[in-house]
C-alpha cells in the first residue's frame, strides 16, 4: 500500500495524533467528566512491598495453586509412609506427578535397605521403565560393572532415583516434577537411615546439595547433607552419571578416583562399627 494513502486512512479512522501522553478510548467520556475512584489505590511502594500470597494455597494462579496441591499431596503421603513398602504404595496412589500419566510403571528402588550405602541416580530411562526397576539399562550395566570393581554389587547398598517416573523421551525433568517428588525421596532416606550416599550424575547433585554448580564442580568432595527427619547430617559424594561416562569416556578416570574415595569411606565405616 502507498505510504500516503496508508496516512489518509488513518486519518479517516480518527489517527490525528502521532502520540499522545496517555492512551485514550474515544468509547468513554473525557477525563474531565470521570468520577473519582471510590477508594484509592495503594500508594506504589506499598505495592511493591505487599506479599504476593500470604499462605501457599491463596493467591496464586491455577497452574501455580495446583502445583502447590500436589507438593502438599506428596508431602502428607510420604510423611504418612512408616516403611518402603508404603512409601511405594504411596508413590502408587500418588497423582501429582505428570509423568505417571506418560511413563508406563513407577521405578522406585533395588537392592539392600539395610545396608549403609545409598545411591541416587537422576530418573528412569526406558529398559527401567519397561522392568519397574532402576538402573537395568545400559548405564546401569556399567554402573554395576564400575562398583564391582570396588567389591560392590547390589547386596551392598540401596539404589533409587530423585525422579521415579520416566520423563518422556529422557528429556529432563521440570522444577515442578523434582519438588514432588523430593518429599518420597527424602522419607526413602528417612526411613533407610543410610551413612553414605552416593550420587549419581548432575541433577541428583545439584538437588540433594541445593547447588546451581554443574557436576564437574560438585563431583569428588564429601559433603554434608541435611534430610528432613533424620537427626544428624549425611556424608555425600557426587560422581558422573555412567550414561555420560557412556558418551564421554574420558571421565573414567575421575569416576574412578571417587570410587576410591568412596571404597575408603566405607572401609573406614566399617573399621569404626567392628
Amino acid at each position: 500500500m502507498n505510504p500516503w494513502h496508508a496516512l489518509a486512512l488513518q486519518l479517516e479512522w480518527g489517527a490525528d495524533a502521532l502520540l499522545a501522553e496517555t492512551p485514550r478510548s474515544r468509547l468513554r467520556p473525557s477525563p474531565a467528566a470521570e468520577r473519582p475512584p471510590l477508594s484509592p489505590s495503594p500508594a506504589p511502594a506499598e505495592a511493591e512491598s505487599a506479599p504476593l500470597f500470604l499462605f501457599p494455597e491463596e493467591g496464586r494462579g491455577g497452574e501455580e495453586k495446583e502445583e502447590m496441591g500436589a507438593l502438599g499431596r506428596a508431602r502428607r503421603l510420604a510423611a504418612a509412609a512408616h516403611s518402603l513398602e508404603a512409601l511405594r504404595a504411596a508413590l502408587e496412589a500418588f497423582d501429582g506427578c505428570p509423568l505417571k500419566e506418560t511413563a508406563t510403571q513407577l521405578v522406585f528402588t533395588d537392592g539392600n535397605p539395610e545396608s549403609p550405602l545409598m545411591l541416587i541416580g537422576e530418573a528412569p530411562g526406558a529398559e527401567e521403565d519397561r522392568l519397574g526397576r532402576p538402573f537395568v539399562g545400559p548405564s546401569g550395566q556399567l554402573l554395576d560393572r564400575m562398583l564391582a570393581s570396588i567389591g560392590l554389587d547390589r547386596r551392598h547398598y540401596l539404589i533409587t532415583n530423585v525422579i521415579f517416573w520416566r520423563p518422556p523421551g529422557n528429556r529432563n525433568p521440570a522444577d515442578s516434577e523434582i519438588a514432588v517428588s523430593l518429599p518420597f525421596l527424602y522419607r526413602a532416606i528417612t526411613l533407610v537411615k543410610p551413612k553414605l550416599l552416593l550420587l549419581l550424575g548432575g541433577l541428583a547433585a545439584k538437588t540433594l546439595f541445593q547447588s546451581p554448580q554443574g557436576i564437574t564442580r560438585l563431583r569428588g568432595t564429601w559433603r554434608e547433607i541435611s534430610i528432613p527427619g533424620l537427626p544428624h547430617p549425611i556424608p555425600a559424594l557426587a560422581t558422573y552419571h555412567p550414561a555420560y561416562l557412556l558418551r564421554q569416556p574420558g571421565g573414567k578416570r575421575q569416576a574412578w578416583a571417587d570410587l576410591l574415595s568412596l571404597r575408603a569411606r566405607l572401609d573406614a565405616l566399617r573399621s569404626e562399627t567392628a
